[in-house]
């Protein structure tokens, strides 16, 4: 069993390495003493990782009733009786998209609602009077979490405004035997956090545990019954350095 949980121990690090989007790390130390991932430590945070109770949603999310834009993503700009004006637009690794006359706009990270608001006003303020914007999202490229450990098949799934960790797990197959239903993980990104919860599957199946939404960026790990993490190794793993963080804003 012992090569199997540090098999497995590889594997969540891999995982955690999507999650920074751009993670290059030394070799992780097998000498240090593995802590167990509990709720018992989650006021506490090692690195650039913080354990919490229960994830809020991301930031500019409307209160996490609709997904963020994210680079890649592919919307359909639409100005009413304004034809050349009228596009389809890709959001580039720096989150923004160029339009004719307001040049370029800073998209990722926004709703669609507040991108086209915000589209709207410009075109009001200089070139337009009383403009008709609409935006749709044609492509998502980073609406997707990703799923790994204790399921059949562990991968990358797309998310939209109501997804929940339930469709996560049913989207990658369900659960392997040897899965803990009260030892899975979401991580996600909010603003310049990287969080961290356990969530009891059991008990959301149950009704006794409200059922967390899922976002673009997330990531959602599930361990076995006897697995263990090393919290020292992890915090070597999610210690994102400055150079880290540009390589991944550029991506």
């Amino acid at each position: 069993m012992r090569g199997i949980e540090m098999n497995y121990f590889k594997g969540i690090v891999r995982v955690i390495a999507l999650f920074g989007l751009a993670l290059s790390t030394g070799a992780c130390s097998s000498s240090r003493t593995p802590q167990m991932l509990s709720a018992q430590n989650s006021a506490a945070g090692f690195g650039n990782l913080r354990i919490v109770d229960v994830l809020p949603p991301p930031a500019n999310s409307d209160g996490g009733l609709e997904q963020p834009l994210m680079p890649g993503d592919v919307l359909a700009v639409d100005v009413f009786q304004a034809d050349q004006l009228s596009r389809t637009v890709q959001i580039d690794s720096r989150g923004r998209l160029s339009l004719p006359l307001i040049g370029t706009v800073l998209a990722a990270g926004k709703t669609v609602r507040r991108l086209e608001q915000e589209i709207k006003e410009l075109y009001g303020a200089r070139y337009l009077q009383n403009p008709d914007v609409t935006v749709f999202l044609k492509e998502s490229a980073g609406q997707r979490v990703t799923v790994d450990g204790e399921v059949a098949r562990a991968g990358l799934f797309p998310v939209s405004s109501n997804t929940t960790l339930l469709d996560a797990v049913a989207l990658a197959g369900g659960f392997r035997e040897l899965a803990d239903q009260k030892k899975v993980y979401i991580f996600r990104s909010v603003g310049d956090q990287r969080l961290v919860a356990n969530y009891d599957v059991a008990s959301i199946r149950d009704g006794r545990a409200a059922n967390p939404s899922i976002y673009g960026g997330d990531v959602v790990v599930v361990f076995t019954s006897k697995s263990r993490v090393a919290m020292d190794n992890l915090k070597d793993a999610l210690g994102l350095s400055a150079r880290v963080a540009a390589g991944a804003a550029a991506l």
